[in-house]
């Protein structure tokens, strides 16, 4: 088959000049921790389903430095900062050059931290507001109206502590490990965490005041890392590594694990688990932008299969070799397999130095396997729509087996499949959705009634966590999906009103129904459009037009 405009777009893509990344941005998180009698607890939020980063998962108290943070001066600082090296602990591919980071304490954080944890949960560290202070009720009420006018961004921090007279103890912040966002995305976070004592005689108790966060609760550390291994809570693995820690050590003992957090890497990647079973891994791949990486995954517990190991670059194929290898010696995972959600080359470029890595069987849609075979890649066997295979079912011991449903999604790639695990209800959703940029249909190969389709059908599987091939994980699985389901129908009404206008061309019609898309993309969009005239043809919509433009 003829390579499609998108595919050729694919193929030019390492030849282009690689996208300018924004540096990380700085940002500080705390964790509230008490006894509650002789139990650790913390406090823990769900952070709105609506919001764009992040949206419904579960983390602690935080966000992004301020340009206003650093002009604040607080007479202390958090205990610990200072003895922690700027990247210690944390794997070379992610951190990226050590002498371009910030500094491990930068201007600012701390105040960050605390303004943060004010914000949201309405708790501030000061000594005429803690135990040792006798806080009047006027004067707590004083604090609740500030707070509200900071959220309201009618009040500054800054204006905050100078008009109710307060001095933020950061002393009382512990330092708690430095964590580096992987290349999920364009923003990027280079975010400290802190721990805070908050103990139960504090007359100002954490308190949600809705907007960017839903619900927040005090928590035993192992029972929400119970919660999360259940599939119950979808949250990051820096939370993950904090729960685990506290949960074993508490927070005493437990800090130097916590500031050096070396455990939670797995060999040159950090542990990417969002969800129990599904180990991600981007790599920086030839693909579209805004993506950079396509997102290889080990799913499974023990027994596991490689997804999409995509990079064709000799360095990100080492990087993935030598975690796959951590993977087995430190969490015995052993890799039966390596599956293909599709022949795209951004999701195959590093298949066959896999295959002779792994000494393992490759497996696609037979759809995709006529392709790969043009791309001289063979398979050695199909994966079939409905076909359900049980991931360590063979294997003895305590190991439970990892049920995996296969699934046949055409659309954007006519072999295209995802991969739906029964047990936590996490889709590997290859290019079905994108948790960045977007899907692209480019017929012949792609075909939009074909998309909807395969969008349908996955709503109707019903799945709790999407893991696209491009960006982080998306909760709220099914609202996803609808939303995108619904998005194509709105543009295609737009198209169609385009047709009914007198527009005939795809070329013409992406100006009116893509008024914001620059000039450079204007060829893909016009694929898009046409896969949308393709489909109202075959439902026999176009022929409600019976003449051209300038005929009678």
């Amino acid at each position: 088959m003829k390579s499609s405009l998108y595919e050729t777009w694919l193929s030019q893509a390492s030849e282009k000049p690689a996208p300018i990344r924004r540096p990380p941005r700085a940002s500080a998180a705390v964790v509230p921790w008490r006894w509650s009698g002789d139990r650790l607890e913390v406090f823990w939020i769900r952070r709105s389903p609506q919001m764009r980063f992040m949206g419904g998962w579960h983390a602690f108290p935080g966000g992004g430095l301020s340009r206003s943070d650093a002009a604040i001066q607080l007479p202390g600082r958090p205990v610990g900062s200072q003895d922690q090296a700027p990247t210690a602990g944390m794997p070379s591919s992610l951190s990226g050059d050590p002498e371009s980071l910030d500094p491990n304490l930068v201007p600012g954080i701390a105040v960050c931290a605390l303004r943060e944890v004010f914000e949201e949960i309405g708790i501030l560290p000061d000594l005429s507001l803690g135990v040792d202070g006798n806080p009047t009720s006027e004067r707590l009420r004083s604090l609740a109206e500030a707070r509200k006018r900071l959220l309201a961004k009618d009040l500054s921090f800054a204006n905050l502590l100078e008009q109710l007279f307060l001095s933020p103890q950061a002393e009382r912040l512990s330092f708690a490990g430095r964590w580096l966002t992987p290349p999920l995305a364009p923003m990027r976070f280079d975010n400290r965490f802190f721990l805070l004592h908050w103990p139960q005689q504090e007359p100002l108790q954490p308190v949600i005041d809705g907007g960017e966060l839903v619900e927040g609760e005090w928590v035993e550390p192992a029972e929400a890392l119970a919660a999360w291994q259940r599939g119950e809570v979808i949250t990051s693995p820096p939370i993950q590594h904090l729960l685990r820690v506290l949960a074993e050590d508490g927070p005493e003992t437990g800090l130097p694990r916590l500031r050096i957090p070396a455990e939670a890497n797995l060999g040159p990647f950090r542990r990417v688990e969002f969800r129990p079973g599904v180990l991600l891994l981007p790599l920086e791949t030839p693909t579209l932008p805004p993506a950079t990486h396509t997102n290889a995954f080990l799913l499974g517990n023990h027994s596991t299969v490689l997804i999409d190991p995509g990079s064709p670059y000799p360095a990100q194929i080492e990087a993935l070799q030598a975690s796959l290898d951590s993977a087995r010696r430190e969490h015995g995972k052993e890799i039966e397999a390596i599956w293909l959600t599709h022949h795209h080359p951004d999701h195959v470029g590093g298949v066959e130095a896999l295959r002779r890595f792994l000494d393992v069987p490759v497996f696609a849609h037979p759809h995709a396997a006529k392709r790969l075979a043009e791309m001289g890649i063979s398979v050695d066997g199909f994966l079939e729509d409905g076909q359900r295979v049980v991931l360590g079912e063979k294997v003895q011991g305590n190991q439970e087996p990892f049920p995996v449903r296969i699934c046949h999604t055409p659309g954007h790639a006519q072999g295209h499949l995802c991969f739906f695990d029964e047990t936590h209800g996490s889709l590997i959703a290859g290019d079905l959705v994108a948790g960045l940029g977007t899907i692209v249909i480019d017929p012949p190969e792609g075909d939009m009634s074909q998309y909807l389709d395969s969008l349908e059908k996955m709503i109707q599987l019903a799945p709790r966590t999407l893991f696209p091939a491009h960006g982080p994980a998306i909760s709220q699985a099914v609202t996803k999906l609808q939303g995108y389901r619904d998005h194509r129908l709105w543009r295609e009404k737009k198209v169609l009103d385009a047709w009914n206008g007198g527009l005939r061309t795809p070329e013409e019609i992406v100006p009116a129904v893509y008024e914001d898309l620059v000039p450079e993309v204007h060829p893909i969009a016009a694929r898009q459009i046409t896969a949308h005239l393709d489909r109202l043809r075959q439902l026999g919509r176009l022929e409600q037009v019976s003449s051209e433009p300038g005929n009678p």
